[in-house]
């Protein structure tokens, strides 16, 4: 099989890569560029534990061609955090507790990330929204949206006892 030669960003870097013309990006992420915070979990694209984003908009990495990156921006969870300082979302799952196992943090903090370049002020309902595509088996959610609107508002002290000031009413 005839290998393809791709340019892209990946992170801010351009890259180049002889991929195979059937290899997932997913597969050329953890394998041949050594990035494994992007997680293998269904391979069918229900998880969103392979979530990067591509020209900003999250991708479940396991269905797309890594032929297709070509000429195109590729953002992973290692290029979330600008050198040792962590971006606000990863600081805030940590100090909200929003990471258990961490196997679904990565593909969550890119689908918030691509959340809130895109809508700044979410309310709940845009944050709940904006993750149903990646599975947490570990907790029932709460945490993670409160991490993600901490960010978004961060004058809002995020509480059961304070949601519909906190969240607009949502």
């Amino acid at each position: 099989m005839k290998k393809c030669h791709i340019t892209f960003q990946l992170n801010g870097i351009t890259c180049e890569v002889l991929v195979n013309p059937n290899q997932t990006l997913l597969r050329m992420l953890r394998e041949d560029l050594s990035l494994t915070g992007t997680k293998y979990g269904c391979g069918e694209g229900d998880c969103g534990s392979c979530t990067v984003l591509l020209d900003g908009e999250p991708v479940n990495s396991c269905l797309v061609l890594a032929a297709q990156v070509d000429g195109h921006r590729i953002t992973t969870i290692e290029g979330l955090a600008d050198g040792d300082k962590l971006h606000p979302l990863q600081t805030s799952f940590i100090e909200r507790g929003a990471i258990q196992c961490g196997f679904c943090t990565p593909g969550m903090l890119l689908s918030a990330k691509a959340l809130l370049d895109e809508q700044p002020d979410p309310s709940e309902l845009e944050v709940r929204t904006a993750i149903s595509g990646n599975l947490c088996r570990c907790t029932g959610y709460q945490k993670i949206v409160e991490a993600i609107l901490a960010v978004a508002k961060p004058d809002c002290e995020c509480s059961s006892n304070d949601e519909k000031n906190c969240h607009g009413g949502d």
